[in-house]
């Protein structure tokens, strides 16, 4: 998605939540709008397309972080919460890898780099990532890599 697409869905996304009286959504796009001139400011020019998208998967897995966090505290009103601004922010995202496709790229990595035990996780992971960067959880990707070579002893 480029930035202007990426900029135009936002602003209609942030128009459909007022005209719907969506209160939850509409605080949650402006605010990452903020994020990410935030992160532009550090940066100290225009951040490209993958840093947004870095940026906004930093957020979404912070929300998820804190979904797991209050469920186990019994919140179930900032579960809620948490779980609508993580809807909103999934939007943005390209779409994830499907956990079939996650292993059949995790395998050619493990072949390609030659990776017959634990030790070799490091190698796997860097050959991976690169491949499935933005399309995949790293902590899913990692237990998926844990996994293949736990198979091979």
């Amino acid at each position: 998605m480029e930035k202007k697409e990426a900029a135009v869905l936002a602003l209609r996304m942030l128009v459909s939540a007022i005209v719907n009286k969506e209160k939850e959504k509409r605080y949650k796009i402006s605010k990452e709008k903020q994020e990410l001139k935030d992160a532009e400011l550090e940066k100290e020019s225009r951040l490209t397309d993958e840093e947004i998208l870095e940026v906004i998967a930093s957020e979404a897995k912070k929300r998820k972080e804190s979904i797991a966090e209050f469920e186990k505290g019994g919140r179930e009103d900032l579960v809620q919460k948490e779980k609508a601004e993580l809807e909103v922010l999934q939007k943005y995202l390209p779409e994830q890898l499907a956990e079939d496709e996650l292993r059949k790229l995790a395998k050619e990595a493990v072949d390609k780099v030659g990776a017959k035990e634990m030790k070799d996780m490091g190698r796997v992971m860097q050959e991976l990532m690169q491949k499935v960067k933005g399309r995949a959880d790293g902590t899913f990707v990692s237990k998926v890599v844990k996994e293949l070579l736990g198979e091979q002893r």
